[in-house]
């Protein structure tokens, strides 16, 4: 190699040691440069991913905790009614403290659904003849806010045959603990 290298003229070394740069610095900029620029590209998404995450959990964390807060606040409530509190005697007795217990003309049951420790107790009720006095009362009783009774549905219409009078069509809900046995409704 040494033999080969003397007999090159001036030019021809200076053009192979010209070539042999250009392979070294292809080489090294194909070995070193190019995966180190996708190294740095892979590192900055998965930055970018993480942050993104992790903003996505904040949001979910702070999520959680109104829901924990929320939950607690019904186990709370649930904690402090009366014992043996059911939906339909509480209905009945903010309907006779309004006023309008004889314009109750239906009270049905719905579907009972089961949330965690607590079963969300539903029902509909349908109300004739009440002046918009007697209604706000009444709702305004139903939906007290230490007892956790809330009006899901709600519609009211001016009854056809005396226009001075309201129906009203409630769907009334709350929670209750579940039993030992499961369902509320047996």
């Amino acid at each position: 190699m040494r033999r080969f290298w003397e007999q090159l003229t001036k030019s021809q070394k200076l053009i192979v040691t010209a070539g042999l740069v250009f392979v070294a610095a292809a080489l090294f900029v194909q070995f070193a440069v190019f995966p180190y620029f996708e190294a740095r590209q892979k590192v900055s998404g998965a930055i970018a991913g993480s942050e993104k995450a992790l903003r996505e959990l904040a949001t979910l964390g702070a999520e959680y905790g109104v829901l924990r807060r929320r939950s607690e606040e019904v186990r709370r409530v649930i904690e402090r009614r009366p014992p043996g509190f059911a939906l339909f005697p509480y209905l009945e007795k903010s309907a006779s403290d309004a006023g309008v217990k004889t314009n109750i003309k239906s009270i049905n049951p719905l579907k009972s659904a089961p949330a965690g420790a607590y079963e969300e107790s539903a029902v509909e009720m349908r109300l004739d003849k009440l002046t918009m006095k007697q209604l706000t009362d009444f709702l305004y009783l139903v939906e007290f806010k230490e007892d956790l009774v809330r009006i899901r549905k709600m519609s009211v219409m001016k009854m056809k045959e005396s226009p001075e009078y309201l129906s009203v069509l409630l769907q009334v809900f709350t929670y209750q603990t579940l039993p030992p046995g499961g369902s509320l409704l047996r």
